[in-house]
This record gives structure tokens, sequence and C-alpha cells, in this order.
């Protein structure tokens, strides 16, 4: 049976996913996926981000964060791909990963730590916690490699993007 293949003829799996982007068998009712390669505006990528955080599905808001990286200026590509690595991590915690969910978080605080260090308007960027968020980040990390935190629900451990 051949590769299953987008419209440029890339392989892509067409099986259904699950929240946590898990494949399921063909023809089980899944989650609708992210559009890939849409350029956003910074806040309606975050806007779109946090939603599906809030909705317990941090992979598919990893592939909102990704679109930006891609589609973003490269002087931002740090940030961005730091909240994708939040979210893969929170990703990989919730489907049982421990070791790599605590990996992920831990690089993507680090990632998102050496941005805001650039300086005041780097560490404001639109809104995002970048502090909070790798604050966060290790928090989680600390508490899934330790078996404190069980399988952590996505949902509930949803960080807060932007500042309050």
């Amino acid at each position: 049976m051949d590769r299953d293949r987008d419209q440029e003829g890339r392989a892509r799996s067409a099986r259904p996913r699950d929240g946590l982007g898990r494949p399921l068998p063909y023809g089980a009712a899944g989650v609708a996926r992210q559009p890939e390669g849409v350029a956003r505006e910074p806040a309606e990528t975050v806007r779109e981000a946090q939603r599906l955080l809030d909705a317990g599905m941090p992979f598919h808001a990893h592939e909102v964060f990704e679109d930006a990286w891609k589609s973003g200026p490269g002087a931002e590509r740090d940030l961005w791909q730091g909240l994708a690595q939040l979210a893969v991590g929170l990703t990989h915690a919730a489907r049982g990963n421990a070791a790599g969910g605590a990996r992920l978080l831990r690089r993507g605080a680090g990632r998102i730590e050496g941005y805001a260090a650039r300086g005041p308007e780097a560490a404001e960027a639109y809104g995002i916690d970048c502090t909070g968020l790798a604050g966060w980040a290790r928090g989680l990390a600390g508490r899934v490699e330790a078996g404190s935190a069980g399988v952590p629900d996505a949902a509930a451990e949803a960080p807060r993007l932007l500042r309050a």
C-alpha cells in the first residue's frame, strides 16, 4: 500500500488523531488537524495557541507556534520555537512520556529565557509572559520527572501565555 500523500505529493499520514496528536485507526473519529503553513499575526498566533492549550490540545498549539517560527521574522525564531517546545513538552508529558516531556519543557524554557534576555522589548514581546512561562515549564518538568504530577491532564496544566 502506498503512503498517504498530501496535494503536493509529500508523505503525510491521513490517519485521524486524538487531542494529543496520537494517530487513531483509519475511520475513527478524530480531532480536526490544524492547517499547516498559516501565516498569522503574532496576536492571532497567541490567541489560537491559547485556545488550543485551554482545550487540552497542546500538540495542535505546537503546530500553530511552528507556523509562527517558520513564517515570522528570523529574529523571533527563538521565541516561537521555544513556545512550540513548551507545547510539545506538555504533549509528551500528557501522553505519559515523563523524560521526553521534561526535556522539551526545559529546552523550551531555556529558549524563551534566552530570547527575553535580549532586552526589555524582547522580554515583553506581544505581552507574552516569558519569565512566567519558563517558571511554569521548569516546575512542571520537575513534577513530571519526580512522578508527583502523575500523568498530567493537558487542559488542567495549560499555561497562560500572556501576562495578567
